[in-house]
C-alpha cells in the first residue's frame, strides 16, 4: 500500500528540516503565538509545507490533518488520513531545548497503521506499525510493566500533593515523546485532563500500544481519529497493568475538567 522506506525517509527529512532552524544549534528563529499561550514558530510551518507537499505524492489518496494547516472537511470522506504534528513541544523547540520532535501517522478507518516520531536534537527516530511492533533507532521497545500505581514514573518537573505517592522523571514537552518514554520503559504513566488533539497523540498512540502499553483517553476509553471533531479529553498511556488504577485515581478530575470544556 505503501512505501514505508520512503515515508521514513520523508519523516527523518522533515526532522532534518526542523533541527536546521533549531535555536539549540545557534539558529536565529521567527516565532509568535497563534493564540495567547499557543507559540509558533517559522520551522512548524517550513516543516508542516514539506510534509503536506511529500506525503500528498506518497499516497495521494489520503486525506490531511495538521496542527498547522486549516482543517479541511473533505478529509472526512476518505477511509485514509495522515495525522501530522510538524514540531510537537514547540515551546522547547524555540527554547533551545532537546524535547521536540516531528509526529506523523496514517490512519486507516480511525485507526493508526504507521506512527513516527523523529527527534531529531536526541538522535532518536521512533516508529510502529499495527500488528508488527515498535522500534527505536532499529531496537524493539517493550513498554513499561509496572504492576502497581504507587511508586510509578511519571514525566513531570512535579506531582500534585494527591499523586505524592508517584515518581517525578524528566519530562520534555513534547506529549508524543512523553508517551513514547513509556513504550521505552523509561516512565511508567503519563496522563493528561484536557482537551487535545488527535494530531499529538496519533503516532505516539500507537508506539506505545505496540510496545505493550495501553493507550486511551483520559476516562479509559478507545482513542479514534478522523472525527468531525479532531479532539479527545486527555490521553492515558501506561503500563497495561496499572491502566485500571489510574483511570480510577483521575476518573473525578477528569470529569470536572471535561464538564468546565
Amino acid at each position: 500500500m505503501i512505501d514505508r522506506t520512503r515515508l521514513e525517509a520523508i519523516v527523518r527529512e522533515a526532522g532534518r528540516i526542523a533541527l536546521s532552524r533549531w535555536p539549540g544549534h545557534g539558529h536565529r528563529l521567527e516565532s509568535w503565538d497563534k493564540v495567547p499561550g499557543s507559540p509558533v514558530s517559522a520551522a512548524d510551518l517550513e516543516v508542516d509545507e514539506f510534509l503536506k507537499r511529500e506525503l500528498a505524492a506518497l499516497l495521494p489518496s489520503a486525506g490531511w490533518l495538521s496542527e498547522e494547516t486549516v482543517d479541511a472537511p473533505e478529509r472526512l470522506d476518505g477511509g485514509l488520513i495522515w495525522l501530522v504534528d510538524p514540531i510537537d513541544g514547540t515551546r522547547d523547540f524555540i527554547r533551545g531545548r532537546t524535547g521536540w520532535c516531528v509526529s506523523v501517522a496514517l490512519v486507516s478507518s480511525g485507526r493508526p497503521l504507521l506512527g513516527m516520531l523523529a527527534a531529531p536534537a536526541r538522535e532518536e527516530f521512533w516508529q510502529a506499525e499495527a500488528g508488527r511492533g515498535a522500534w527505536r533507532n532499529g531496537l524493539a521497545l517493550i513498554a513499561s510493566r509496572r504492576a502497581a500505581l504507587p511508586g510509578a514514573r511519571v514525566p513531570a518537573e512535579a506531582v500534585p500533593h494527591i499523586d505524592a505517592d508517584l515518581v517525578p522523571v524528566a519530562r520534555p514537552n513534547s506529549i508524543a515523546l512523553r508517551m513514547a518514554m513509556v513504550a521505552a520503559d523509561e516512565a511508567d504513566l503519563v496522563a493528561t485532563l484536557r482537551w487535545g488533539y488527535e494530531w499529538d497523540i496519533g503516532a505516539a498512540a500507537l508506539i506505545a500500544r505496540e510496545a505493550g502499553a495501553m493507550a486511551t483517553d483520559a476516562f479509559g476509553q478507545t482513542l479514534h481519529y478522523n472525527k468531525h471533531d479532531p479532539r479527545a479529553f486527555g490521553v492515558l498511556v501506561c503500563a497495561a497493568a496499572i491502566h485500571q488504577a489510574a483511570v480510577d485515581r483521575l476518573a473525578d478530575r477528569a470529569r470536572e475538567l471535561a464538564e468546565l470544556g
